[in-house]
């Protein structure tokens, strides 16, 4: 019987017991860890939620809300710089919006703001060229060969051992970068420190996003102010002047029917208030189109663009040509900014320019982007008159409204150019 016991149940030798059950303690060990380190960040990313709704109740001003904010990182980090740098919407260029420096706020509408000595250039150069700190986090010391010289110098000017910088990710996206001094710690408590530093700049990201969002908002609802008031304008044109001008032109054109029985010096006269308001009548019904031109359908700005030129071939006997390649698509939005663009410059080319030619050129740039170019060969814009007219302001800001840029080129008896420049934005989030 003992024998049968001993040979189903066979010892093991003490070793293997052994080995067993330091494997056991070494994954226990292990699990404990994780769940502790998973519970450790769980508290910080929940004391950063905490620490961003309790800002956002007590400072609703967003400038308050993140000057706060970089206080309280500060604090918390036990450090004594900070700066957020913003990208804008293209991911192409990127400015220092505020910082923390020795106990100092510097902010962009803040007096000071020049009193910054941070080399700015440098280290935005090197913030967009960096590629590893779009995507992660990266620690720098005070004579890291990575940085500029420049930035180097200022770091050891202020005492600063050692600088993160953690990209404010959005998505596949990146809004910017907050650069922080840390102080040296215990090399156990670098994963911490490094998790706070994320913790909080997601919060950041978070809060610039949504401050982005509640801005464009307010930004479409004053354009949908914008194009209510105007389109009360060009109905008023259009009921009073435009239809005023045209019962007065019927009336000077029954009295030219019977001018051949009038003195010749009165029907000339006559003559030169028929052409007076046919005239204005004209203008009145160009300033109604202008004030209110019609909805066009996504990508037939191109037809848009030879009606308009055809319209205004009625008004003058200058020659406009018109050459349309190849479009990319726009959308409709873009599109009546564009036509609003054309339609005010080959306007101010026929009534101001004097010109013996005006010619229209659309075309895709890289296969994306869009140019508009409206050039005449007339007496060109006076200096003292460049930039002072609502038409050159108003051309400006339709551009801006969809992310282009407007340049005019003129110079006394050389013409006068208006192009516009276009692409698509990488992603449309509205800088601060």
């Amino acid at each position: 019987m003992e024998q049968a016991k001993t040979d189903a149940c066979p010892l093991q030798p003490p070793v293997e017991w052994s080995d067993d059950v330091v494997s056991l303690n070494e994954r226990l060990r292990h699990e404990t860890w994780e769940r502790q380190k998973a519970e450790c960040m769980a508290e910080i990313q929940n004391h950063a939620v905490q620490l961003t709704l309790d800002l956002l109740v007590k400072e609703p001003d967003r400038d308050s809300f993140f000057r706060e904010l970089m206080h309280s990182l500060l604090d918390h980090a036990e450090s004594h710089t900070c700066a957020v740098w913003l990208l804008d919407e293209w991911e192409k260029e990127c400015e220092l919006w505020m910082a923390y420096i020795e106990d100092r706020f510097y902010s962009r509408d803040a007096g000071d703001w020049g009193d910054l000595a941070l080399p700015r250039e440098e280290m935005k150069a090197h913030l967009l060229a960096f590629a590893p700190g779009w995507t992660e986090t990266i620690e720098y010391g005070v004579d890291d060969a990575r940085l500029p010289q420049s930035v180097r110098d200022f770091n050891r000017s202020i005492a600063l051992e050692t600088l993160a910088v953690v990209p404010l990710k959005l998505g596949t996206h990146n809004l910017g970068w907050i650069a922080m001094s840390i102080a040296d710690t215990p090399a156990y408590y670098a994963p911490w420190r490094r998790a706070t530093l994320e913790a909080i700049a997601r919060q950041i990201t978070l809060a610039l996003h949504q401050t982005r969002l509640a801005q464009l908002n307010l930004d479409e609802a004053r354009r949908q102010a914008v194009l209510e008031e105007r389109n009360r304008i060009a109905r008023d044109i259009h009921d009073t002047l435009a239809q005023g001008f045209a019962a007065i032109l019927m009336q000077m054109q029954s009295v030219q029917r019977v001018a051949s029985s009038l003195p010749p010096n009165v029907a000339r006269s006559i003559e030169t208030a028929v052409d007076l308001a046919r005239t204005h009548m004209i203008e009145a019904r160009r300033s109604v189109g202008a004030l209110h031109p019609r909805d066009i359908e996504a990508g037939d700005v191109g037809a848009v663009l030879e009606r308009t030129a055809e319209l205004a071939r009625r008004t003058t006997d200058v020659p406009i040509e018109v050459v349309i390649d190849e479009l990319p698509p726009l959308g409709a939005g873009v599109e009546r900014e564009i036509i609003g663009i054309a339609q005010e410059a080959i306007t101010n080319a026929v009534r101001h320019a004097r010109a013996r030619t005006i010619r229209v050129h659309a075309a895709s740039t890289r296969s994306v982007g869009f140019r508009l170019s409206v050039a005449d060969d007339g007496r060109g814009i006076a200096k003292e008159r460049f930039g002072a007219g609502f038409g050159l302001t108003s051309m400006q800001e339709r551009a801006e409204r969809i992310g282009g840029s407007l340049t005019i080129v003129t110079a006394p008896r050389a013409g006068t150019e208006v192009v516009l420049a276009w692409e698509p934005p990488a992603f449309s989030i509205p800088t601060p």
